[in-house]
């Protein structure tokens, strides 16, 4: 028995991702606290982009919205896992996703190897015409377990602004957010705004525009997220070189 529309799993996104067919599956970004007590980053290879997250803003921090969002986390943790598994497997089966998409994680990244492994899984039980793609940050996690033997019916970009960013082919599809559709451009990136379906079967340099949120985009200002991440690694390899170095002790001259 399929599960009744109050029981889904996977919702209908906003108006511009009900228009293109395209259902989602939504996490917590970044850290957040387990009913448990313990903290957990929903999003271990998030960077900047922590900082600048459309999905710690607005509707998103609604109580109602969180309670939802940290149910589906739930979910997908220890033992909870195969049951969600089993549950989506299914779930994916029904005509409702006939010919349609599904993203994963408007908000959250793949946390754990299990939880990554298990989406894998679905993917490939899930009906041919049932077509999954996200974003992601977990560069290291796709090189290892999904680049060599992605299903047929799961595209991804890696998106920039990440602690991952340097192993990023910059050759091969990646997605960067930039300040406004202008920027985006001149830096000769297509836009994925007519269609979040281009970031994934679009060209591959994808520009998105950042979201309209006052307070992100003074933070922003006139970067994109890859230079901000660029300009935070570098601190941060300056620190550690700092750190590394021996104290100079002096010496006598002889």
């Amino acid at each position: 028995m399929f599960p009744v529309a109050q029981t889904w799993l996977l919702r209908q996104g906003n108006s511009d991702l009900r228009r293109h067919g395209i259902f989602t599956w939504t996490l917590p970004a970044w850290v957040v606290t387990l009913p448990s007590g313990t903290s957990m980053n929903v999003c271990p290879s998030a960077g900047i982009c922590a900082q600048l997250c459309f999905a710690r803003q607005g509707t998103y921090r609604f109580s109602n919205v969180r309670a939802a969002h940290m149910r589906n986390l739930l979910l997908t943790l220890d033992d909870a896992l195969p049951r969600f598994e089993e549950m989506m497997s299914e779930e994916v089966q029904h005509r409702r996703y006939q010919g349609r998409f599904v993203r994963l994680h408007d908000a959250g990244d793949f946390h754990s190897r299990a939880y990554l492994k298990a989406w894998l899984r679905i993917m490939d039980s899930a009906p041919e015409d049932v077509s999954f793609y996200c974003y992601t940050k977990e560069v290291g996690l796709f090189h290892e377990l999904v680049e060599s033997r992605a299903p047929d019916n799961f595209a991804w970009v890696y998106s920039l602004g990440g602690r991952e960013d340097r192993a990023v082919d910059l050759t091969a599809r990646h997605a960067d957010v930039f300040p406004d559709e202008e920027a985006l451009t001149a830096a000769g990136y297509s836009s994925q705004s007519a269609s979040d379906l281009l970031a994934v079967y679009g060209p591959e340099r994808v520009g998105i525009p950042a979201n309209n949120i006052p307070t992100l985009r003074k933070k922003q200002g006139r970067a994109r997220f890859s230079e901000l991440q660029r300009t935070a690694d570098e601190r941060r390899d300056r620190k550690r070189i700092r750190h590394e170095q021996p104290e100079a002790t002096g010496s006598i001259l002889r």
